[in-house]
C-alpha cells in the first residue's frame, strides 16, 4: 500500500508543478502570455497526471481488494516487482492516451482572440480558440475520458462491491469494522478526485451558458483539491504515517 501512496504523492506533486507556476506568474507578476509550445506541453503534462491519478486510484482499489479478500496471498500477489510494473503501466497508459491531443491541436488554425479563461492550458479551453473543424479532438477527448476515468471508476466501484460482499461474510462485528476502516482513506481520496473531475466534465460539455467564473472555479478545484487534501487524508487516517509525523515533531522540539 505504501508504494502506491508514494506513487500517488508523486502524481499530486507533478500535477501541482504543472499548474501552480503559471498561476503564480499571473497572480504575482501579472504574466498573461504563454507560448503555444509551452501551452501544449503544459496541457500534455496536466492531463497526463490527471489520468495517472485515476489509474493509481484504481491500482489502490485493487490493493484493498487483495488485502481484504485474499489476505493470505497478498505478499505473493503484490510483490515489489508487480507493483513497479503496475506503476509503469499506469504511467504509459496515461501518456499514450494524452499524447495525440496536443499533436492534433497543433494542426489547427487559431483566428479568434487567443485568450484562455484559465491561468493554465486545458484541452477544452484551447479547443474553443480554434477556427478549424475541431470535431476530431472533441470526439477523441470524450472517448478518452470515458475509456479512462469512466472505466476506472466502474472498476473501483466493482472492487468495493466485492470487498463489501467479503466483509459482510465476516462473523465478527469488530473485524468487519476493522476491514472497512482500512478502506475509508481510499474512499475519501477517490471522492476528492472523481467528484470535481465529473463536475468539470459536465460543466465543459453542458454548461456553456454558465458564468465563466463557474468554469474557472471548477477547474481550479479539480486541479488543486486532490494535491492539498490527499496528504491530509492519509496522514490523519493512516496510523503509521500519523505516528511518524508525531515523532518528527517531538524530535524537533527537543532541539
Amino acid at each position: 500500500m505504501y508504494y502506491f501512496l508514494s506513487i500517488l504523492a508523486l502524481t499530486d506533486l507533478g500535477m501541482s508543478v504543472s499548474t501552480i507556476p503559471t498561476m503564480l506568474a499571473v497572480l504575482w507578476f501579472d504574466v498573461r502570455e504563454i507560448q503555444a509550445s509551452a501551452c501544449y506541453a503544459q496541457l500534455f503534462f496536466l492531463h497526463t497526471f490527471t489520468f495517472l491519478e485515476s489509474s493509481v486510484l484504481l491500482a489502490m482499489a485493487f490493493d484493498r481488494f487483495v488485502a481484504i479478500c485474499r489476505p493470505l496471498h497478498y505478499s505473493a500477489i503484490l510483490t515489489n516487482s508487480i507493483i513497479g510494473k503496475i506503476g509503469l503501466a499506469c504511467l504509459l497508459r496515461s501518456m499514450a492516451v494524452v499524447l495525440p491531443t496536443p499533436l492534433l491541436l497543433r494542426r489547427y488554425h487559431y483566428c479568434h482572440v487567443n485568450a484562455l479563461s484559465h491561468a493554465f492550458c486545458l484541452h477544452q479551453d484551447v479547443l474553443k480558440l480554434s477556427c478549424s473543424n475541431a470535431k476530431i479532438n472533441s470526439i477523441y477527448g470524450l472517448c478518452v475520458v470515458i475509456a479512462t476515468l469512466g472505466v476506472d471508476s466502474i472498476f473501483i466501484l466493482l472492487s468495493y462491491a466485492l470487498i463489501l460482499n467479503a466483509v459482510l461474510g465476516i462473523a465478527s462485528h469488530e473485524e468487519r469494522l476493522k476491514a472497512l476502516n482500512t478502506c475509508v482513506s481510499h474512499i475519501c481520496v477517490v471522492l476528492i478526485f472523481f467528484v470535481p473531475v465529473i463536475g468539470v466534465s459536465m460543466v465543459h460539455r453542458f454548461g456553456k451558458h454558465l458564468s465563466p467564473i463557474v468554469h474557472v472555479l471548477m477547474a481550479d478545484i479539480y486541479l488543486l483539491l486532490p494535491p492539498v487534501l490527499n496528504p491530509v487524508v492519509y496522514s490523519v487516517r493512516t496510523k503509521q504515517i500519523r505516528l511518524g509525523i508525531l515523532r518528527k515533531f517531538r524530535l524537533g522540539r527537543r532541539f
